[in-house]
């Protein structure tokens, strides 16, 4: 009778266990409506041009990761953990074949080592800070090894994705 009680009990916590995890993902997958992207879009273009600095989080000069938290935060009142690493483990991953205007792509050798994002822009290409400034370019680019891609939040519930 104890190992039924136990298998039960056991059994129960698993469940428990599942729908939080069920919950969650369904709350952070949310992706940006097209208002949202077409806020954070302006934002993005409106600082094209500008130019790359290790560590900078805009408006006049970004790094990646400052760029993508600062057109979220602007765009959409999203606030983004501050490296890229950090924001490819927060948010809720998606496959390329599903991946939406708004979404974060990232690269680097793996997705332990992630050393660049940008923002997905739709048609392939993205919108990011590299050592040529705030520019639009092709996510497949040879000098790019995209690992993994990202759907950040806009719901209110859950407006910070931040660590």
């Amino acid at each position: 009778m104890k190992k039924v009680i136990k298998t039960i009990a056991t059994f129960a916590l698993v469940l428990t266990g599942f729908f939080a995890v069920s919950e969650t993902t369904t709350t952070t997958a949310s992706a940006a409506t097209s208002d949202d992207f077409s806020n954070i879009y302006q934002v993005a273009k409106a600082h094209m041009g500008a130019r790359y600095v290790y560590g900078a989080t805009g408006p006049t000069a970004f790094d990646c990761s400052g760029f993508t938290g600062y057109v979220y935060k602007k765009g959409a009142g999203v606030t983004l953990p501050r490296t890229a690493q950090a924001q490819f483990n927060s948010l809720k991953h998606v496959s390329y074949k599903h991946i939406k205007k708004g979404d974060l792509v990232f690269f680097g050798g793996s997705k332990y080592s992630i050393s660049h994002v940008g923002l997905y822009v739709g048609n392939g290409k993205m919108i990011d800070a590299q050592n040529r400034g705030v520019v639009r370019e092709a996510v497949h680019a040879p000098w790019w090894h995209a690992v993994g891609y990202a759907r950040v939040s806009t719901s209110a519930s859950t407006a910070t994705n931040a660590d």
